[in-house]
C-alpha cells in the first residue's frame, strides 16, 4: 500500500544539511529515507504525515511497556522532573534502583549507573583490566558492545583489526574476536593468550546480529575457561537485560552467572541509561573506593532512575513478561508457518519478546518442531546444520532483499521494523493479539 510520506522526505532533506547522513544514529538511515516519527501511541507510532504503524522497533529495545507510560511510571517521572532537572549529588531513588537490580539479578551485588550501554561496556572493560592487571579482551565476531574502541574490532584472534576508521591498530591488538558458539576456537585462544585475558565480553544472545541463540553448553564453557585462567566473564545484557528471562535477565534463564553484567535500555524505563553490576569485590575497584577511574555528570540522573525503578516495579507487580513472551511466541510460530510455505530457506529466530526472520540461504528442510517458535540451536531440528550460529552466518543472508524490498514493503503495510536485518524486533506490553495477526498478514502478503 502506498503511503504519503512527503513530510518525512522534507524533514530528511533538511536534516541532511545539518546532521551527517541526516541522522544522529547510523542505524536510523533507512532507504530511501527514514520515517520521521511525530509521536507514539501504545504499540504504535504516528509519523509526520499522519501514517500509523505497528511499532516493533520500540526504541531499539528500551520500551518494554510500549509508548504510553502506565500512570505509576508517569507520576514518578513527573515528580522527579518537577523537583529539579538534576543535582550532581546522590539521591535516594538511585539507591532504590540499585537495590532492586541487586535483589533480582543473580550476578549483581553492587551497581554503578552510567548514561548509555556504550558507556557501561567501556567502563566494564576498563574495570576488568584494572581488576585483573591484564590487557586482552575476548569478544564474539558479530557481537556488539557499543561504539567503543575496544570492541569495534573485526577479523580473528590472530589478525584483529579496527572495524571502523578512527581507531589505531594498536588498540585492536588487545581484542581477540572469536566465532560465537565455537567452543573449540575459544579454547584455542585461551591456550595461546589466556594468561593475558582480562575478560570475555559476550551477549548471552547475539542481539544485533539477527538474534543468535547460544548452543547448549556454550556459556558454561566460557564460564569454565574464565575460572580456569583467572579471567572475568562479562555478560552484555544491554539488550537482554530485564527482557529475556524476566527480572533475572538472560543469565537467570540460562543458569550461568557472570562476574560482571552491563545493562542499558529497559533499566532506565526509556530514558538514557547504562549500568555495570557484579561481584562487590570487583565493582568496588571503581573510584572512589578503588583504583579504576569512572565518573559522569549525568550518571544516576534522578528522572532516569525514577523511570527505571517504576518500570521494573510495574513489571514485578503485573503480568508483563507473560504477556509479551506469549505474543512473541505467537509471532514466531506464525512466521515459522509462513516461511515454511513460501520461503523455506529462511530462518525464524528469537526468544521471549524478541523476534526476527533472517533471510538465510539454507538448502536443508525448514525448521521443525524443536524450533517451531524460533531457532533454539537444537540438534533435533531439521534446520540445525544450516541455522545461523554466528554473526557471519547472518551477514551472509540476503541483506539487500531485506533492506530494499522487505522493510519498505512492511512499512507500506503499516508495520515499522528496524533499519536492517541485523537488529532485533521487539514486542511490548502494549501489543495485542490483533496486532500480531495484522503483522502476520503483512508478512504473508510480502512472500505471496
Amino acid at each position: 500500500m502506498t503511503r504519503n510520506r512527503e513530510a518525512s522526505r522534507a524533514l530528511y532533506d533538511r536534516a541532511l544539511s545539518v546532521m551527517p547522513g541526516g541522522v544522529n544514529s547510523s542505524v536510523r538511515a533507512t532507504q530511501p529515507y527514514p520515517t520521521f516519527v511525530r509521536k507514539g501511541d501504545g504499540a504504535h507510532v504516528i509519523d509526520h504525515d499522519g501514517n500509523r504503524y505497528i511499532d516493533y522497533v520500540m526504541g531499539y529495545g528500551p520500551l518494554l511497556l510500549g509508548h504510553d507510560m502506565p500512570e505509576s511510571i508517569s507520576a514518578a517521572v513527573q515528580r522527579a522532573a518537577s523537583e529539579g532537572p538534576m543535582y550532581g549529588a546522590p539521591t535516594e531513588v538511585e539507591v532504590d534502583l540499585a537495590e532492586f537490580v541487586a535483589r533480582h539479578v543473580p550476578s549483581v551485588e553492587m551497581v554503578r549507573f552510567v548514561n548509555s550501554g556504550t558507556e557501561a561496556t567501556v567502563s566494564a572493560v576498563r574495570l576488568a583490566r584494572g581488576f585483573t592487571g591484564r590487557n586482552k579482551i575476548v569478544v564474539m565476531q558479530g557481537g556488539y558492545h557499543g561504539a567503543q574502541e575496544s570492541t569495534l574490532v573485526e577479523g580473528d584472534a590472530e589478525h584483529p583489526r579496527p572495524s571502523t576508521s578512527g581507531i589505531p591498530q594498536s588498540f585492536a591488538e588487545h581484542t581477540l574476536p572469536v566465532p560465537f558458539n565455537d567452543e573449540e576456537r575459544v579454547r584455542e585462544v585461551f591456550e595461546r593468550h589466556g594468561e593475558d585475558v582480562a575478560a570475555v565480553l559476550v551477549e548471552p544472545v547475539l542481539g544485533n546480529t539477527g538474534i543468535v541463540m547460544p548452543e547448549d553448553g556454550y556459556h558454561e564453557t566460557l564460564r569454565g575457561l574464565c575460572d580456569d585462567y583467572g579471567s572475568l566473564l562479562v555478560f552484555d545484557e544491554v539488550i537482554t537485560g530485564f527482557r529475556v528471562g524476566g527480572l533475572q535477565c538472560a543469565q537467570g534463564k540460562f543458569g550461568v552467572t557472570p562476574d560482571l553484567t552491563t545493562f542499558g535500555k529497559i533499566v532506565g524505563g526509556g530514558f538514557p541509561v547504562g549500568a555495570i553490576g557484579g561481584r562487590a569485590d570487583i565493582v568496588e575497584h571503581f573510584s572512589p573506593s578503588g583504583d579504576v577511574f569512572q565518573s559522569g555528570t549525568f550518571s544516576g540522573h534522578p528522572v532516569t532512575m525514577a523511570a527505571g525503578l517504576a518500570t521494573l516495579e510495574f513489571c514485578a507487580e503485573n503480568d508483563v513478561y507473560d504477556h509479551v513472551n506469549a505474543l512473541g511466541e505467537q509471532l514466531r510460530e506464525g512466521l515459522t508457518d509462513i516461511v515454511a510455505d513460501y520461503a523455506p530457506e529462511y530462518t525464524v529466530v528469537g526468544t521471549d519478546s524478541m523476534f526476527k526472520v533472517v533471510f538465510s540461504r539454507a538448502t536443508t528442510d525448514p525448521q521443525s518442531e524443536p524450533c517451531s517458535a524460533g531457532c533454539r540451536q537444537d540438534p533435533e531440528c531439521a534446520r540445525y546444520g544450516e541455522c545461523p550460529k554466528t554473526g557471519a552466518d547472518v551477514a551472509n543472508a540476503e541483506n539487500q532483499r531485506w533492506d530494499r524490498l522487505f522493510r519498505p514493503f512492511m512499512e507500506g503495510e503499516g508495520v515499522l521494523l528496524p533499519a536492517n536485518q541485523f537488529e532485533s524486533q521487539f514486542v511490548s506490553y502494549a501489543h495485542t493479539e490483533a496486532d500480531v495477526e495484522e503483522t502476520l498478514s503483512a508478512y504473508e502478503a510480502f512472500f505471496e
